[in-house]
């Protein structure tokens, strides 16, 4: 199988939405992760997002951006029928190596505890679980609602 990680564009949106909805578990904001809310996180990071294809379409996806000071990844995942191939690593890997030509030196990502698929590779891949901090959110728009796929 031929797999070919490149940078992710607006135009890959509708894969990769049905992408993400094919995930068990995955959870999808109504306002960050539709078209428009992507549009906008995809120009503010340039290039720094990358997708999978194999087999003519999107297999795999990282959302991929940085503050000038940390890297951060979102939204990685990998279609259920494509996983232990490798996939996940040579994009992470792909887009780490982005963050660094950047000058972006450390990473973070947040899996919900109950992704098991997605713990068991970040450890398995050096990753550290942070124990040593706790994580906060502030709610600025009510309307941006975070629905879970089944």
């Amino acid at each position: 199988m031929d797999v070919r990680i490149r940078p992710m564009t607006i135009d890959d949106y509708d894969q990769v939405y049905t992408l993400w909805m094919s995930i068990h578990g995955f959870g999808i904001r109504s306002i960050d992760d539709s078209r428009e809310g992507t549009a906008r996180f995809l120009a503010r990071n340039p290039g720094t997002s990358v997708v999978a294809e194999a087999d003519g379409r999107i297999v795999g996806s990282i959302l991929c951006g940085h503050d000038g000071r940390t890297g951060s990844f979102y939204h990685v995942c990998v279609d259920e029928h494509y996983r232990k191939r490798g996939i996940g690593r040579q994009m992470a890997t792909a887009a780490m190596r982005i963050l660094q030509k950047e000058q972006i030196n450390k990473i973070s990502l947040i899996a919900f505890k109950s992704n098991e698929v997605g713990n068991q590779f970040w450890n398995r891949f050096g990753w550290r679980e942070r124990t040593d901090i706790n994580t906060y959110d502030f709610i600025l728009n009510d309307e941006n609602i975070t629905r879970f796929n089944e």
